[in-house]
């Protein structure tokens, strides 16, 4: 499945893992976390937006009387640099089946002025209390095997963008052939990308693992002939159900680039062919 580091002998489990690791809060009061942002999760500097996003759902695990997350969404006020942060969480409302929460993460400027990066708001439950029923007309993506496609380390150097970044040292991104076109001068104009993706040191997929996996592909804007990053101003995630071990398949489109915004919709698919995470994002688009 995954390219483990260097060295490493035996898989990494949920719970003992550098993703768990890098995503840990810690209590500094009632409502109130510490954390650190890994500079491993960055791309160009810049710290992704699907791991702070794991960062956030587990400060409200702990906040909230239900462990999962069903439905997350995130506005970025400002970019985030690794480094210490501060997390303020908010039970808004508990029930029964679910219970809802709010939270902000805020880093400190050059002026030790509190600059809030990130506000979300969330509701969590109980996925492994949903029933089994599942009627959908959604498809897993078709793909090549994962030995049939592309990652970073099979591009010459310096061709790929998710090459020579922190990120990519961490995460299984196994991109289609077909989606494949802009990392050779020929976008496809179709903006659509599509990957195999799993943690780099074998660890299996689990709900805060799924917010990274819809934000951790280049960006469809690539295969429209866009060159950039493309950062994200809000993102919506739907946990649907827990991973089956294994990787996960994840297919990303855009249908509208429209004054200089996209938006992004993912799929991610497990290894038993059951959708497990649904998102989308608005971002801007850097043109010219």
């Amino acid at each position: 499945m995954a390219a483990a580091h260097a060295g490493q002998t035996t898989q990494a489990t949920i719970g003992d893992s550098e993703f768990d690791r890098d995503t840990a809060v810690t209590p500094r009061e009632p409502g109130v976390y510490e954390a650190e942002l890994s500079g491993g999760w960055t791309i160009a500097g810049a710290v992704n937006g699907g791991y702070l996003l794991a960062l956030l759902g587990r400060a409200l695990a702990d906040t909230l009387p239900h462990a999962d997350p069903f439905t997350i969404s995130a506005h970025y006020l400002t970019a985030s640099r690794p480094g210490p942060a501060l997390i303020r969480t908010e039970t808004v409302r508990t029930g029964r089946t679910l219970s809802t929460g709010q939270a902000s993460l805020l880093q400190y400027d050059d002026e030790g002025n509190e600059v809030e990066r990130i506000r979300v708001l969330a509701s969590y439950g109980d996925l492994d209390g949903l029933p089994d029923d599942v009627r959908t007309a959604a498809e897993p993506p078709r793909m090549p095997p994962v030995e049939q496609c592309f990652g970073a380390d099979d591009a010459p150097k310096g061709a790929s963008p998710m090459g020579g970044f922190p990120i990519a040292d961490r995460l299984m991104v196994k991109l289609d052939p077909s989606t494949l076109g802009w990392a050779l001068g020929q976008p496809s104009g179709k903006g659509e990308m599509r990957a195999w993706f799993g943690l780099a040191d074998g660890r299996d997929a689990d709900p805060f693992s799924l917010l990274l996996a819809v934000d951790a592909l280049p960006p469809t804007a690539f295969d429209l002939g866009i060159k950039g990053w493309v950062p994200t101003v809000e993102l919506t995630v739907h946990v649907r159900c827990r991973p089956a071990p294994g990787p996960l398949r994840v297919a990303i489109s855009t249908r509208n680039l429209a004054g200089g915004f996209l938006e992004e919709d993912a799929e991610v698919w497990d290894s038993a062919d059951r959708l497990v995470a649904q998102s989308r994002q608005l971002a801007r688009a850097r043109l010219g």
